[in-house]
């Protein structure tokens, strides 16, 4: 297990509750650094298909939402087996105990249900999974391998009120929102573990909330970034171009800037991207591909049609164009400065509380919060 996720005291699970046991005989292991998938069949390569089962990869094991069939990979992954390393990784922020009563929001393969029933007993975890398909297929895995964790088809978005209060619950597919009702099912004191983020990209930082002892909020920090499948009640509707870009370039602003791809963008997930998010509410960016030495980065509103372009060249200074009622590159670059002024923290120093009115997101103290 990769990057030391696998504690001690989860290594004895880890051996007892294999992966293999819970994915389907033809899947698609994921090349993170490739972005792409490739079929493998245990019929027809039963030493690849064991090989990845173990591997610390993830593996897709359903495409655009049931709608695929065949063998070639479809167009969008919509269920998954997460890496290893990343199920524990989380599994250690849960801090589960024997007994613990615990709601897991996304049953997927039913994997990580059965890691958990096994820790802390199949009566008490119930996992909710809103895809009636892949619900019954980790139902069946887990009956086969004879585990009782109860599988519920339903919006786990909601919840599931009728097992609570839960010491503990933990969702596997990325949130742009937490609802208060997890909150709610949640007794205070108890812990809610899930992958967050914002729409200004696809990549999420695990967020680990305490519930307080009033049961009128949830606050905590980051632990790391992750990238998750979406929350389908959450997912992004693709972004048109074409909507927003529109006139000539009388309707539109040119300037330049002296920061550069390398410091703004960084790597994948490089804390500067997750930081300017956070203080960009309501937009999405889109990092083109590079060529000629010349890479865009756009930004589009979500709430208005403003957007922005920034072309970042090689061995020149980057150009600037925006139009809309929100400068949008003015704000990212504010929040880039912010970042560094602040000393550039990573993901660790930075937070989440949850309450009935909303969400809010904060650097070292939770009481100097802002709206995300």
């Amino acid at each position: 297990m990769s990057a030391g996720a696998l504690s001690p005291d989860w290594a004895p699970v880890y051996q007892a509750v294999p992966r293999s046991a819970f994915l389907p005989d033809l899947m698609w292991p994921f090349d993170m650094d490739a972005g792409t998938s490739a079929a493998v069949s245990r019929a027809d390569d039963p030493d690849a298909w064991y090989g990845y089962a173990d591997a610390d990869v993830p593996v897709v094991t359903q495409w655009d939402d049931g709608r695929h069939t065949g063998r070639e990979p479809g167009q969008v992954s919509t269920s998954s087996a997460s890496m290893p390393s990343v199920v524990f990784r989380m599994l250690r922020d849960l801090d589960v105990r024997p007994g613990d009563r615990v709601l897991e929001v996304g049953t997927g393969t039913g994997w990580n249900a059965a890691l958990l029933a096994h820790r802390t007993g199949a009566d008490n975890v119930v996992t909710v999974e809103v895809d009636g398909a892949v619900a019954e297929r980790a139902r069946a895995a887990l009956e086969t391998f004879g585990t009782a964790a109860r599988v519920v088809h339903g919006d786990g978005y909601e919840g599931f009120p009728e097992g609570a209060p839960y010491d503990r619950i933990i969702v596997t597919a990325g949130v742009r929102h937490i609802p208060f009702a997890w909150v709610e099912q949640t007794r205070p004191g108890g812990l809610i573990v899930a992958p967050w983020g914002t729409h200004y990209g696809n990549g999420d930082t695990v967020a680990r909330l305490a519930v307080a002892r009033d049961g009128e909020s949830a606050s905590g920090s980051f632990t790391g970034p992750v990238e998750f499948m979406k929350l389908r009640a959450q997912r992004l509707s693709p972004v048109v171009h074409s909507d927003y870009v529109t006139g000539g370039p009388e309707t539109r602003d040119a300037s330049s800037t002296g920061l550069t791809e390398d410091a703004f963008l960084g790597e994948r997930f490089s804390p500067q991207r997750f930081a300017v998010s956070l203080r960009m509410p309501h937009c999405h960016h889109v990092i083109a591909e590079k060529r000629d030495g010349a890479r865009p980065v756009w930004l589009y509103g979500l709430t208005d049609r403003s957007w922005a372009c920034v072309m970042f060249r090689d061995g020149d200074k980057a150009r600037v164009w925006q139009s809309g009622p929100r400068r949008l590159w003015d704000k990212a670059e504010a929040a880039y400065q912010w970042w560094e002024a602040e000393g550039k923290p990573g993901h660790e120093r930075f937070g989440l509380t949850v309450t009935r009115d909303g969400q809010a997101a904060w650097l070292d103290d939770p009481g100097q919060s802002w709206p995300v």
